[in-house]
């Protein structure tokens, strides 16, 4: 296998994506979108504390005001919970908020973002599968798998998406870690709006073995066709539920 081995500490990319500096102009709405990316994305899990304030605010380069007002309406909203005292801090609401209705999204937008999902995904899985893995790597993708297959229902689309996300860092390119990030959280706010089904997730884990295997294999191919099929099950219920 060509490339160079991998190195970076799991989901090290991905933190430096959602923690990045938000544009200029719009901090205030950005830095919710990007606290509610850190969410969906699991990156803090529900139950678990977001980093301090002040560190929140130096990562996204706004003032301490602005990473406050962020935390109050996404508090407001039920994502959020603040706690007082010596245990105290900005935590992931447990359980996290469900939509009150139905969601309907357009079908060219579910499309674009589901277009773009496969373009990154399988480019992801292709290059991790052409790399030299270190060994810590290879372990921790497994371990991904492991840990997605032993889920419990309600922990399942967070470890889902850390073995995705964990296969994006592992093709080696920053960027794309970031353009994986921003469209699985998308994807992951759709998903939130139906239940889990048992077959399907029993069919879920079996496909990421194939994914898993065919990446630590070296298997360039086979990895892309694997995480193509894996994809096309889980298009097929969001357009059955939303489109």
């Amino acid at each position: 296998m060509a490339g160079n081995p991998v190195t970076d500490a799991p989901l090290r990319e991905v933190r430096r994506a959602v923690y990045r500096p938000v544009r200029e102009g719009n901090a205030l709405e950005d830095t919710v979108a990007r606290l509610v990316q850190t969410i969906r994305l699991g990156v803090v899990a529900p139950g678990e504390s977001l980093p301090p304030e002040r560190e929140l605010a130096t990562r996204y380069g706004v003032s301490r005001d602005t990473v406050r007002e962020a935390i109050r309406e996404l508090a407001d909203t039920g994502y959020l919970v603040r706690r007082r005292g010596r245990y105290g801090g900005t935590f992931v609401a447990l359980p996290l908020p469900r939509p009150a209705e139905p969601v309907s999204v357009p079908l060219d937008e579910l499309e674009d973002v589901l277009g773009l999902r496969r373009v990154i995904e399988a480019g992801a899985a292709r290059a991790a599968a052409g790399r030299a893995l270190e060994p810590e790597a290879r372990a921790d993708l497994w371990s991904r798998h492991e840990a997605a297959t032993a889920a419990a229902e309600g922990d399942y689309r967070r470890a889902d998406t850390l073995l995705h996300l964990t296969i994006a860092e592992l093709a080696g390119i920053p960027s794309l870690v970031a353009l994986a990030a921003e469209n699985r959280a998308r994807v992951n706010a759709w998903l939130d709006t139906f239940p889990l089904l048992p077959r399907n997730i029993e069919h879920s884990n079996e496909q990421h073995e194939s994914i898993v295997a065919a990446i630590l294999a070296g298997r360039p191919d086979a990895a892309e066709t694997a995480i193509l099929e894996h994809l096309a099950g889980s298009e097929a219920l969001l357009r059955g539920f939303l489109a």
